[in-house]
């Protein structure tokens, strides 16, 4: 594969390194085929109960699988030893901590060096305000979800967190009216 490549008509060495780093890997594929095929439906309606309320007892949660506690238990602990289970965490209501905006902002880089890259990925690690961050396809390169208690809280914030970076080219910031949905569940989808 070549070093370059063309990305909507430009060069990009960024291109080139994600793709280098999700490349198919067959022992990985098949420790995860093999993973995948141990979930039966029982696992599925655990993991399904756990994102709707991760603080039920195992009492309960047996209750709504139909199983006993002890076995429920156990799946549960091997759901976690496994990696499908990765914490368990508290969702906080934004408003009530002071963040009365989320704003979804895209960033393109200035360019597609390594050090462009690594300094805006470790830079998206420590900012408080920035929840989500995904590098993404077309015409920027990464979006992230921002909170801010107002319009003049984000103002400050993009001049003085995201205008300092010098790897940042540009960006386009779009202000949520309205949450239509918002969960922290992923669809438990088996093959």
């Amino acid at each position: 594969m070549s070093k370059y490549f063309a990305h909507n008509g430009r060069l990009c060495y960024f291109c080139h390194i994600f793709i280098h780093l999700t490349e198919y890997h067959p022992l990985k594929q098949q420790k995860q085929e093999m993973t995948e095929e141990r979930l039966d439906d029982i696992d599925i309606k655990i993991l399904r109960q756990l994102q709707r309320d991760a603080h039920l007892t195992v009492k309960e949660l047996a209750a709504r699988v139909h199983l006993s506690p002890s076995p429920t238990f156990e799946r549960q602990k091997r759901l976690e030893r496994e990696g499908y289970i990765e914490r368990y965490m508290a969702i906080v209501d934004r408003k009530k901590v002071g963040n009365g905006i989320i704003v979804l902002c895209n960033i393109r880089l200035k360019q597609h060096s390594q050090a462009f890259i690594q300094e805006f990925m470790d830079a998206v690690q420590t900012i408080e305000e920035i929840t989500e961050c995904y590098n993404t396809s077309g015409d920027f390169d990464f979006l992230v979800k921002v909170y801010a208690h107002d319009m003049k809280a984000y103002q400050q914030f993009m001049l003085n967190t995201l205008g300092r970076m010098e790897c940042i080219g540009s960006l386009h910031s779009v202000f949520v009216i309205g949450e239509i949905k918002n969960t922290h569940a992923v669809p438990v989808v088996m093959k």
